[in-house]
Formats: C-alpha cells, structure tokens, sequence
C-alpha cells in the first residue's frame, strides 16, 4: 500500500468515527451535514458535492453544499423538478451520468447549467436505510475523471451512516415531542380535576355534574376546557360565574 492510499484509509476511518460518533452523543444537525459533503469533497476528490433531505411534509430541500455553485445547482433541480438528486430520491436507487450527452438526454436543462457551473461526472446516493429514502447527496466531478465502483461505495456508506444518525435524531424528537405531549395532557387534566373540585364545592353538586357545568361553560363561551379550568382552579375566575350562584346560596 502507497504511502497516498495510507493516508486516504487513516482520513476513511477517521470521517466514519466522526459520523458513527453521531450516534451516541449530541451533535448538531447542521454540524452533521457540513461535515458529511466537505468528507465526501475530501475523500473522493470531488469537484463539489450537495445534500438533499425532505422536511416534514416530504418535499426535499437543500440542506448542505460545499460550495455556493452547488448550492445555486440543486435548487435550479428542485425548481426545473429534473436532475440526479430528484431521481435518486424518487428511486431510491443510485443514479451515475459521466459523460455529457447521457446528462443532456435525462436532464437537458440540469445539464446546460452544470456545463455553465463547470461541473462533469455527476452522481446521486440515495440517504435510505430499508424502505424509508429521506433524501439524496449529490456528487460532482470535473472532467475527465470518474469515480470508481470503491469511490461510489465509500460515498454510500457515508451516506448510509448519515441517514441512521438523521433517522435517529427525528426519533428522539418525536420521542420528546410525544412525551411532552402526554406531560401536557396529564397537566391539563390534573387541573381539569381541581377546577372540578371548586366547582362541586360552591354549586353542592358531585364531581360528575360539576364537570358537565365547566364543560357546557366552556362550549357556550368558545373557551378552551384547559383554559378554563386553569382560571377557576387558580380563583382567577369566580365560581359563581360559571355556576351562576353566590357563594353560601
């Protein structure tokens, strides 16, 4: 082994630390992404290279470049709705156009700006892991050079450890967002209870009617149930304004 494929495999591991170390620690997202195409650029002497990942309602959007042209590139694709990122994503599959006429058939418009931008070899890893695709990375040579079946597969598995971070970090969200939910529903409920007890207590009634009396309150004013068990349960709103008798009556 040369002294150059030495190198190259110490800065190989070296970018799969930092991306497996996502994993299991905090990182930053944007972090993530930056660090993903500048390794890519890095390790196969790339031209440029750009990152593609859906939102929360499933249109992709540009994420990540590692140059502006790049940048200006892959929006050009989402709005002309043709390029190697859009069917890569659409795939989920590999997509590779080396020379110019097979890029200028598939995408003609795409082609005539990479051509502008320079750009030659083009090549689109789809971020998937099993049957969920959560977006594309871009890859971009100059002429003549093409990237080999060892480079493209290097490329997929950065990008392949990259989406498990991703698909992880969204997980912990919904995971958080889920739980403060269920903290939410039981805090309202909670007070939903206490109000019902200042209730019971002023009108004389039992704990079933006295909700029935907050719920038709609440209905018949368009105020929020929480809302306003929160006011009475906090005697910021009387109870005889609900029940409609004084205190003692």
């Amino acid at each position: 082994m040369t002294d150059t494929e030495q190198d190259r495999e110490r800065r190989l591991a070296r970018a799969f630390v930092r991306l497996a170390d996502t994993l299991t620690s905090g990182f930053d997202v944007a972090e993530l992404f930056d660090d993903l195409v500048g390794t890519c650029v890095d390790l196969l002497s790339l031209s440029a290279a750009g990152l593609m990942l859906t939102d929360q309602r499933g249109a992709l959007r540009v994420m990540a470049s590692s140059s502006e042209k790049t940048r200006v590139l892959e929006l050009f694709e989402l709005q002309n709705d043709q390029g190697p990122c859009l069917d890569c994503y659409r795939t989920s599959e590999i997509v590779a156009a080396v020379d110019e006429a097979d890029q200028a058939a598939r995408w003609p418009a795409f082609a005539t700006e990479a051509r502008a931008l320079g750009l030659g070899p083009v090549y689109a890893l789809p971020m998937r892991l099993r049957q969920q695709t959560i977006g594309a990375l871009n890859l971009f040579r100059t002429y003549p050079s093409a990237l080999s079946d060892v480079e493209l597969d290097i490329g997929q598995a950065m990008a392949d450890v990259a989406t498990i971070a991703i698909l992880e970090h969204r997980a912990r969200l919904a995971d958080q967002h889920l739980a403060e939910q269920l903290q939410t529903a039981l805090n309202s409920r909670v007070t939903i209870e206490q109000a019902k007890g200042v209730i019971a207590e002023h009108a004389r009634v039992d704990m079933e009617a006295a909700f029935a009396i907050l719920r038709d309150h609440a209905r018949s004013n368009n105020l929020r149930l929480t809302e306003l068990a929160m006011a009475v349960a906090s005697r910021q709103l009387a109870p005889s304004v609900i029940t409609g008798r004084a205190a003692g009556d």
